[in-house]
């Protein structure tokens, strides 16, 4: 589904260049889940914005489902995201003044759907989320998690072969964190591709698999002598202060 090869990000001011990704490799099937964890700075956010083709890269190469979209002009990468990709924000990003239904509806509309089309989706993907009974109320209305479900509903109701998700339960309890980790998982287990940018080590390994960041390029996370990354050891650190 996702395979980069030696691709380079680099972020320049009149003054200073910083190298948000230095020439990183990585393949993701189709079908996997997959956790990407690694300090502020590391690169999670320019990673997932590149796979999400909402930002261009400066060297390499990137194959989506076997296409290469190094090429692509803004038109066509929006088209090819529309069509292929779904995201789930940490913010949620619903427009807050219209009701659930409304707020899935908006993505679809661009892909030029029939109304009848549109409202099977949407209410499959609610119902997926557990919240057909919530379809015309405004987020406002709802809780935090609840306001998480629609944001997972949105992304699947244009059956998206890939989902991004950048910190999906940062602003959640933790019961409600648990709940939408068990949704992204039987969405993997429906065949959807996910890759999931985290902070939290105990959901990071509730993916297939886990990839760490440090700057702009993946490590080896092998502890069998001991050690730990450093990173590592400042998140455990701060999460216990916290």
């Amino acid at each position: 589904m996702i395979k980069l090869k030696n691709v380079q990000k680099i972020y320049r001011t009149e003054h200073v260049e910083t190298h948000a990704l230095g020439g990183l490799s990585l393949s993701i099937a189709a079908g996997e889940f997959v956790s990407v964890m690694g300090p502020s700075g590391s690169g999670k956010t320019t990673l997932l914005n590149i796979t999400g083709l909402l930002d261009t890269f400066d060297r390499g190469s990137y194959l989506l489902d076997g296409r290469d979209v190094s090429g692509l002009s803004d038109r066509q990468m929006s088209k090819l995201r529309n069509a292929m990709i779904g995201f789930i924000f940490q913010s949620f990003n619903l427009i807050p003044d219209i009701n659930v239904f409304d707020n899935i509806d908006v993505p679809l509309r661009y892909r030029g759907w029939k109304a009848k089309r549109r409202r099977e989706a949407i209410e499959e993907a609610l119902g997926l989320v557990g919240l057909t009974s919530r379809i015309k109320h405004l987020p406002s209305q709802l809780s935090g998690g609840q306001q998480q479900r629609v944001a997972v509903a949105r992304a699947l109701a244009g059956n998206p072969a890939l989902i991004l998700a950048d910190e999906p339960t940062g602003n959640l309890d933790s019961a409600m964190a648990m709940e939408i980790m068990d949704l992204l998982e039987r969405i993997n287990q429906l065949g959807t591709t996910l890759v999931m940018v985290t902070h939290d080590p105990e959901l990071a390994n509730r993916a297939q698999r886990q990839l760490h960041l440090l700057d702009g390029q993946l490590i080896d996370m092998d502890f069998s002598d001991g050690h730990k990354p450093l990173f590592v050891e400042e998140e455990a650190i701060s999460a216990a202060a916290e």
